[in-house]
């Protein structure tokens, strides 16, 4: 059988310019992601288009701009403007974006030396040659071998089993008698376990902390601000500091109910911005679902709500804001007459 020819064909590829791979990319992050607060100003945030907000920023430099954006700041802004899922080269184009629309610094000398860089041509290497036509048997690979399981040293730990009581599944309905209860009767701990008797019950533990009606009855906010309690915001320095971000979200709420207030204050005096973006809240406006029922199911503000955190039966501790132009109980009930 004759030899095929290999036919060489030279493909020229022009380097293009690092702001020019994708004009829309800053906008579209901007857009996505740090128009939220840089839209209106919350919290502080520059105005997008403020040449006299942005001026004492612009004389720290690009770099300092690009590290403020990536890490975060001590004035609340999170890193990466609380949407981890961003790579940094994204959070640069939204910097750049932004300095763009107050006339700032052009993009750093390593994009602008790559605009002038000249272009590269790249050689498609040469078909190989086929030897025959000759058909090739194809074996099939032997199914692969899963590793014995190892045995099993231990019973598992038993479960709790449900009550009578039609209503014991409910985590909201628990009796007084039964909050708070010891390791060895919370269903979660092994109370075959000598160890499980040795940890400390939550009633000593929670003693002397100031009361909620509410979950398990302390009112942590109220123990955070008494110094009652010092959360560790890192692991390996006792001595860092939380990133708090004082800015309250207002969420709307049909019907009569009053609207419900979302503080980052008070949440991120616990927690970091990365527990709950982007995982659990996508930090964009409209992108977020939010229902009773879906917190109910442990989705959204239930990740933590009835679980780690009070219970959504005490509905005004987040319906908390009165409906403007809303009729006083006294006027309601006249009309009802």
């Amino acid at each position: 059988m004759r030899d095929l020819l290999a036919i060489v064909t030279c493909v020229a590829i022009v380097a293009l310019p690092a702001a020019a791979l994708d004009k829309g990319a800053g906008k579209a992050t901007y857009e996505k992601t740090c128009a939220l607060c840089h839209g209106p100003g919350l919290a502080g945030a520059p105005k997008y288009g403020n040449k006299a907000e942005w001026a004492p920023r612009l004389k720290a430099g690009t770099a300092k701009l690009y590290t403020s954006a990536l890490k975060g700041t001590a004035n609340g802004m999170p890193g990466k403007g609380g949407n981890l899922s961003l790579s940094d080269d994204e959070v640069k184009a939204a910097v750049d974006h932004l300095l763009a629309s107050v006339g700032g610094a052009s993009p750093p000398a390593a994009a602008a030396k790559a605009a002038s860089a000249a272009p590269a041509a790249v050689v498609a290497a040469p078909a190989p040659k086929v030897a025959s036509a000759a058909p090739v048997a194809v074996v099939a690979a032997p199914p692969p071998v899963a590793p014995p399981t190892a045995p099993r040293t231990a019973p598992a730990a038993p479960v709790a089993t449900a009550s009578a009581d039609p209503n014991a599944f409910n985590r909201l309905l628990t009796a007084p008698g039964k909050r708070n209860p010891s390791p060895a009767e919370d269903g979660i701990h092994d109370p075959s376990n000598p160890g499980t008797h040795a940890l400390q019950p939550p009633l000593t533990a929670l003693a002397g902390m100031p009361p909620l009606n509410a979950g398990n009855r302390v009112n942590w906010v109220s123990s955070l601000e008494g110094g009652k309690i010092r959360p560790r915001w890192d692991r390996d320095d006792g001595a860092a500091a939380a990133v708090v971000m004082d800015l309250n979200i207002v969420r709307e709420v049909k019907g009569s109910m009053p609207d419900v207030v979302y503080p980052h204050k008070q949440h991120t005096e616990w927690l970091d911005c990365s527990n709950c973006h982007p995982q659990i809240f996508i930090p964009q406006k409209g992108a977020n679902q939010i229902s009773m029922a879906s917190i109910m199911l442990g989705q959204k503000c239930g990740v933590c709500h009835g679980k780690v955190a009070f219970p959504v039966s005490e509905c005004r501790l987040c319906h908390s804001k009165k409906k403007e132009g809303t009729m006083p109980a006294a006027a309601v009930a006249g009309a009802r007459k």
